[in-house]
């Protein structure tokens, strides 16, 4: 099994995505305005699915960083990513709380 690295730090988690071009994203739960987003690292070509489909379809809203590491923040949530390991940049990850 893979060993994996906990990060907090808002550079490291860009870097991150950056190194698989990953953007931050957020999915709504629910229609009311108090839920909070679930927070995702979305892919490229996940991120542009469809020319001709917006890119809040489902729920799915990409956002600047400033805004995902707000809710990143207050939600007290740690990301946890695979070791990078050389010739291989994988891209699982899973946002949890602290």
């Amino acid at each position: 099994m893979p060993e994996s690295l906990t990060l907090t730090d808002h550079q490291a988690i860009q870097d991150w995505a950056s190194a698989r071009n990953g953007s931050p994203a957020m999915v709504s739960t629910s229609a009311e305005f108090d839920e909070v987003p679930v927070l995702r690292i979305v892919f490229e070509p996940e991120v542009y699915p469809d020319v001709d489909q917006p890119l809040d379809a489902g729920g799915l809203e990409v956002v600047e960083w400033d805004e995902w590491f707000r809710v990143f923040d207050e939600q007290q949530l740690v990301m946890l990513v695979e070791k990078e390991q050389p010739g291989r940049l994988d891209a699982y990850y899973q946002i949890l709380k602290a």
